[in-house]
């Protein structure tokens, strides 16, 4: 019996502390007693609804005492609403504190969508109050005279606190800064301008409203830096030139390939022609014999015209006097 008793005992002692523990998991008594000497109102009613709604008391409790002490009129239902939207609620008390300190004018709902927007809003309070230089990387641009420049900017950017959402980010104030650095020097006559007056670009790039429809305010472009680099106009006029010359030598050798297919084919139309005249020539003694056999030329007649040809060919030799061979030939034909 006395052991019966003492189980039971232990029992009744166990669940006693479960029982505990439960009633101050739901109720957090030490936070609400730190919510009564902040002056935060708030009921151990709100407390078990924020363990019932999975929203951690602590956060929201810490947050309502801080805006309480900075003078911020808030209620505990707002930060609950922000929590279960997904928003960081102690960031944004630390960025409408800031702002409140700083003069910025910055409302929860503004703090709020800058914040469920995926935007540091805490961040962008500190940019406002403490601009921020954005280093552009080199930018390549030619002048005029084909000399190229490369220059480096230094962006000084104040937060936009109306455009913070919707607004465009860092990577569209570099791009545009880049693209008025490469239409400033592109502009200039030649790159001595340039180097002379840097401070012109800035001027250029800065009436050109380049911080239109960003999260940025531009206060300030300021050249860095400016190295010379490559003369491209020069490169370009070899290129041009390189590409005229061997457009040039294939004109050159298709009309040297026409002029040797021209002069093979006269060389075959003069074999052919050569061959005629063989062909022709060949018929001259038929036709001396068949003279003879009718009767159209006599002997004395073939002589003659044998003496003619022979004469010729003497008087031939005689001009060209590497034709000894035929002078013989001739005089052996005459005798």
């Amino acid at each position: 019996m006395e052991i019966t008793n003492s189980a039971f005992i232990l029992f009744a002692a166990f669940a006693g502390l479960t029982l505990l523990f439960i009633f101050l998991y739901f109720v957090p008594v030490n936070l609400w007693i730190t919510a009564i000497f902040a002056n935060v109102k708030v009921g151990i009613g709100e407390l078990i609804g924020m363990r019932i709604r999975k929203v951690p008391p602590g956060v929201i409790v810490n947050a309502m005492i801080t805006a309480t002490k900075a003078g911020l009129d808030l209620t505990t239902n707002d930060l609950e609403t922000h929590y279960l939207a997904g928003g960081n609620v102690p960031n944004v008390i630390r960025a409408l504190i800031s702002a409140d300190k700083a003069n910025i004018k910055l409302s929860f709902k503004q703090a709020t969508a800058i914040d469920l927007a995926g935007r540091d809003v805490f961040e962008a309070v500190q940019i406002s109050v403490n601009p921020k230089v954005i280093n552009t990387p080199s930018v390549a641009a030619v002048a005029a005279d084909g000399i190229q420049l490369i220059a480096k900017a230094r962006v000084t950017v104040r937060a936009n606190i109306a455009q913070l959402v919707g607004g465009a980010g860092e990577d569209t104030i570099l791009a545009r800064v880049g693209e008025g650095i490469v239409t400033s020097i592109g502009s200039a006559q030649n790159h001595k301008m340039v180097l002379e007056n840097p401070d012109k670009i800035s001027k250029l790039v800065l009436e050109r409203g380049l911080d239109a429809g960003t999260a940025f305010e531009i206060l300030s472009i300021d050249i860095a830096d400016i190295d010379v680099g490559t003369n491209i106009g020069a490169k370009l006029q070899i290129d041009q030139a390189s590409a005229d010359l061997k457009v040039a030598e294939a004109k050159a050798e298709e009309r040297r390939a026409m002029a040797v297919a021209l002069e093979q084919e006269m060389k075959a139309k003069a074999v052919e022609m050569r061959a005629k005249v063989i062909e022709a020539e060949a018929e001259v003694p038929k036709a001396i014999s068949e003279a003879f056999r009718s009767g159209n030329l006599g002997v004395m007649d073939y002589y003659k015209m044998e003496n003619i040809k022979s004469d010729t060919e003497m008087r031939t030799s005689i001009a060209d006097p590497n034709s000894s061979g035929s002078t013989t030939s001739s005089q052996d034909s005459t005798k």
